[in-house]
Parts: C-alpha cells; structure tokens; sequence
C-alpha cells in the first residue's frame, strides 16, 4: 500500500507530460475484424447464410451491444473519480485497517447498478487514487453481482424463490472478501506496478479538470473497447461451437453439474443483468449449480478476464481469475446447499 500510494504521490506537478494512449486492443480487434472481412471478399459470402455463422455473429454483436453501455458507464465514472473526486475522500471513507476495509468496500459495490465492465475502471481509479488494492479487488467482485438491479433480475427470474436471492446475495460477498484478504495475504505489488506507474494519475493542479477527465476517459475506454471485442468473440465462438446434448451429459452428475455451469459461465460472458434469467432457463441443473453460475459469471468470464488483462496486467489477471473461480464455486457449493 506504501509503494502504491508513493506511485500515486509521485505525479509531476509541472509542465504536463506527454500522454500516449496505446489503443492496441482496439486496433487488434479491428484488425482482425478486417481481416475477416478480407477473407470473405476472396472466398465469397454464400457460407454467411449458415445458421452457425449466424448465430456466432449475433452472439458476438449481443454481448458487445449489451456490455458497451456499462463500459461507458464504467469510464465515464473512472474518469470523474480521477478528475473531480479528491483523493483523500476514499481513506476518510474506509476503515484504516485494509482487513476491514475489504467487507465495506464489498458491501459499497452494491451501490453501483452495472455489470463487469463497469467495475473494472472504477477500481482501476480507485487504486490510482490511494485505495488499497484488496478493498477495491473486492468492491470490483462485488458490484456487478449484487447490486439492486441484478438482485432484482435474479427475484424476476426465479419467482417465488426468495432463497436463491438471498443465497447469490451471501456467496456473492463472501466471494469478495475473501479474496480481498488473500490479496492481503499473498498479493504481490509488482503484478500492479507496470499499470500503476502508466496509469492517469488523476487531477493535477493548475491544470483543467475537464481535460484530465476527457484523458482518463479516453485512456480507459480504448484499453478496455478492444478486450471487451476479443471477449465477445472468444465467448460467441463457444457458444456456437459446443453442442447442446454437452449439456444434457453433465446435468445428471450434481457436482459435475456445479463445476460444468461455472466453468459454463466464464465462457458465455453473460451480462451479470440477463444471467439470472439464463441460469432459470437451465431447468435440468440442480439449484446449487444455476447458482454457482451466476455467481461465477459476474467475476470471472472472458471478457471480464480480457478487461482485467488490459487494465491491470496478465500476471495479475490469470492468478486472480483462477483463485476468484476457486473460491466462488466453493462459496456456491457451502451457501447453496444450506438455503436451497
């Protein structure tokens, strides 16, 4: 945390840097976009008519459309957090002790009503801006999976079963905090320190607040647009790919089913918003597996694996990614089978 806030402390107060912003997976994705359609024009586009092909281009478009929203939503907040927000807000606001830190700021992601896309500039802000790594690790889990609108979706989707609710809201939180306090425990700074030391370092003075919020916006959309492409289209490829008797051969196993739906869920990106209704549809899978499914996906998919790459480092997101699934299943299995 001392090296953290050192790297925010150390911004340069007099002329203003020069800021590159590297759009690379934004121009990765348009170019394999062009590079597809280049492809199309040599060999002809009678195959598009295939249901496959079909069906993997509304996928694609259907969780990009559905993201984008919340990946404004979620700059946009990054930004102002940066540019307008007073640094010394955040540790007036938190316990001062991280280890208590990590249950409030887990409780306070149910304030923000978007999904993954959203969470992850916030925290990447919120770090930047002197907030222990661990509490804002855990308010990222958190807000895409139990805020007022998801919880509401989940009630919708499972009518007449206030258990579920209750049982995504516990797993949820418990999921979060614990792995702020592993991020305590194990959590190494050098994961973070190549993002923290490139990062918009938020206001400066003397300079327009304005123009540092249209930097850290512009910063954070172009990094996070391309990963949030290269993870519709990895999702929608698996989506189309595997066949739906697949599914029917792991809903007779209940713990195959558990591991089946969560691993499921990584790889469809379901919005945290439609995947309690996705999960409802999934009659012939035990409750406790629709819940591991939906407490899995608001915290780890691809395209939330895609983002956290882009914003905080691969070191960081793959050994994250793997301990959140870990404990997110484990949570489900222990809460779910006590209330469902």
């Amino acid at each position: 945390m001392v090296g953290v806030a050192e790297g925010v402390a150390a911004a340069p107060v007099g002329s203003p840097p020069v800021r590159r912003v590297r759009p690379w997976p934004l121009v990765t994705a348009l170019a394999l976009t062009a590079c597809a359609a280049a492809v199309l024009l040599l060999v002809g586009t009678r195959w598009l008519n295939e249901s496959a092909v079909q069906a993997w281009r509304t996928v694609c478009l259907a969780i990009t459309v559905q993201a984008l929203p919340f990946l404004l939503l979620g700059t946009a907040l990054s930004g102002a957090i940066n540019a307008f927000v007073p640094a010394e807000l955040f540790t007036r606001i938190l316990p001062k002790r991280a280890a208590l830190a990590v249950p409030v700021a887990g409780v306070a992601g149910a304030v923000l009503p978007g999904c993954e896309c959203a969470s992850v500039p916030v925290a990447n802000s919120l770090i930047r801006r002197g907030v222990t790594p661990a509490a804002a690790f855990a308010f990222l889990l958190s807000a895409p999976a139990i805020n007022p609108v998801v919880l509401t979706a989940t009630a919708v989707a499972f009518p007449g079963n206030p258990a579920m609710v209750v049982a995504r809201l516990l797993a949820s939180l418990a999921t979060a905090a614990v792995m702020g306090w592993l991020w305590l425990w194990l959590g190494k700074e050098k994961w973070l320190r190549g993002i923290l030391r490139h990062g918009h370092t938020g206001h400066r003075h003397g300079h327009s607040r304005w123009n540092e919020f249209r930097l850290g916006f512009q910063h954070d959309f172009l990094h996070a647009g391309g990963f949030l492409v290269l993870g519709a289209m990895a999702a929608a490829t698996f989506n189309v790919a595997v066949p739906r008797s697949v599914l029917d051969t792991f809903s007779g196993s209940p713990w195959l089913s558990v591991l089946f739906l969560a691993g499921l869920a990584v790889l469809l990106a379901v919005c945290s918003e439609a995947d309690a209704f996705v999960a409802a549809s999934l009659t012939g899978f035990s409750p406790t597996a629709r819940l591991a499914f939906m407490v899995v996906g608001p915290m780890v998919d691809l395209k939330l694996i895609a983002l956290q790459a882009g914003t905080f480092g691969r070191a960081f997101a793959w050994r994250f990614s793997t301990a959140t699934t870990v404990v997110a299943v484990a949570a489900s299995v222990l809460i779910g089978g006590a209330l469902l």
